[in-house]
C-alpha cells in the first residue's frame, strides 16, 4: 500500500523538488553597494594571510610542474 501510494505521488508531481532560485544570505544581508565594493584580497583570505609554509608549498608545485614539463619535452 505505501509503495503504491509513493508511487501515485510521484505520479502526481507532489514531491516538485527545491526552489530553483537559490538565495544568498550575503545579498539579502547587505546592500548591493556593500557588495560591489567588497575587496578580494587572495593574499589576506578572511584575515588569514599567507605564511612562510604556504608560499614554499606554491613554489614547489611549480617547481614540480616545472621539472614534469622540461622532462616531456627533452626527456
Amino acid at each position: 500500500a505505501d509503495y503504491n501510494e509513493l508511487g501515485f505521488n510521484l505520479r502526481s508531481n507532489i514531491f516538485q523538488g527545491g526552489p530553483l532560485e537559490s538565495r544568498s544570505l550575503m545579498k539579502d544581508s547587505y546592500t548591493p553597494d556593500v557588495i560591489q565594493k567588497a575587496i578580494r584580497d587572495p593574499k589576506n583570505w578572511h584575515g588569514r594571510r599567507t605564511d612562510e609554509l604556504g608560499k614554499w608549498h606554491q613554489k614547489n608545485a611549480l617547481n614540480l610542474n616545472l621539472q614534469k614539463a622540461l622532462e616531456e619535452k627533452y626527456g
